[in-house]
């Protein structure tokens, strides 16, 4: 992992995987998605609403897997004090919280014919909101400490404090009494009919790449900037120094 810790390597790594993810994510995630919408036919129980399903799980699962991504960053950068570690969680936190979003409200539209209800303050629902309340309070931070120049710690702690929610969300349909129906898809086996189920997890996957090239392409972007502001505050010490008298050494 310390090979790409060197930001130019890791650029160049990016260079050819960031659209290698990104039109693999693309077709898989459009093919997915025609197939889930159009071609399957609808379940005996739930009719046509089963087609949300196509996109609220993978909105889930990246939800979900956006935070571990900040965890692991977050552990690397205490632990390791991997350089790109910081920058790689503020990466993944906004995609994060966007699927976060849409796995809410696309929760919430399937809920209404579902349950005859638009929201219910069951396990599931209330611990992925607020797993989206957590992502908008790391955001802020990391921001916040960008701006003011703090230590990127704060957040990465954060980050792991926060990663105890996950396995809350994974487990609250087992532990409470819950509308949300019980895990469909466990270790070795699915109660998903093969019809839904592999358009399903082609969706997953199509859009797992997609999120991965995303982040790739913030981390190019908070790279730039970085480097950027760093040749700002050379520019006004040298001019700072000129002004003073003092010789500026000129650099290669």
């Amino acid at each position: 992992m310390h090979i790409y810790a060197n930001p130019t390597r890791f650029l160049s790594l990016a260079k050819w995987l960031m659209p290698l993810l990104f039109w693999s994510g693309l077709v898989l995630s459009v093919g997915a998605l025609a197939w889930g919408l159009v071609a399957v036919p609808p379940d005996r129980l739930m009719g046509e609403t089963v087609r949300i399903l196509f996109i609220h799980v993978p909105a889930a699962w990246l939800g979900m897997g956006g935070w571990a991504g900040i965890a692991i960053s977050s552990a690397m950068l205490l632990i390791w004090k991997h350089p790109l570690a910081a920058i790689a969680a503020r990466a993944i936190a906004v995609p994060g919280m966007v699927f976060c979003a849409i796995c809410l409200a696309t929760g919430s539209i399937w809920g209404r014919p579902t349950w005859g209800t638009w929201w219910e303050w069951d396990g599931r629902l209330t611990s992925m909101l607020v797993l989206l309340f957590l992502y908008v309070g790391y955001i802020a931070l990391t921001q916040a400490t960008a701006r003011e120049g703090g230590s990127s710690k704060i957040a990465a702690i954060f980050g792991l404090v926060g990663a105890v929610n996950v396995p809350i969300i994974n487990r609250s349909v087992v532990w409470w009494n819950s509308l949300h129906q019980p895990p469909s898809i466990t270790a070795g086996k699915s109660a998903i009919d093969a019809t839904f189920l592999v358009p399903l997890l082609v969706a997953v996957v199509g859009f797992s790449l997609l999120f991965g090239a995303i982040v790739l392409m913030r981390m190019r972007a908070l790279i730039a900037e970085q480097q950027v502001e760093a040749r700002l505050r050379r520019r006004a010490l040298d001019d700072d120094a000129s002004a003073a008298g003092v010789p500026v050494m000129e650099q290669a």
